[in-house]
């Protein structure tokens, strides 16, 4: 499923992680275990934040995924189920055919 992860970093922790010089594995550690099909940085909330675009093949995925982003990162994550423009015509043609 097309899953959207919003990650929002702790600003202390990821700045151990950028003086460490440890923030650009640990993000590029993400790409690699989701290999996303969009990522995008910003800031929201005053908090660096990734929103990250992905296939979710099974909810197990999810403490692979989340856990070292929460323990190195002490990151606050969302992760909401979205569709394409594809998807959404399709969603509606199958509702409004049943």
């Amino acid at each position: 499923m097309r899953t959207m992860m919003m990650c929002q970093m702790d600003t202390e922790k990821a700045n151990e992680a950028i003086n460490g010089d440890r923030l650009d594995a640990i993000l590029g550690s993400l790409m690699d275990r989701v290999r996303p099909e969009a990522a995008y940085f910003g800031a929201m909330d005053g908090m660096r934040t990734a929103f990250v675009v992905f296939d979710m093949e099974d909810p197990s995925q999810v403490p692979v995924i989340c856990e070292p982003l929460f323990m190195e990162l002490n990151a606050k994550i969302t992760l909401i189920p979205v569709m394409n423009g594809d998807d959404v015509r399709t969603g509606v043609g199958r509702f409004l055919s049943s």
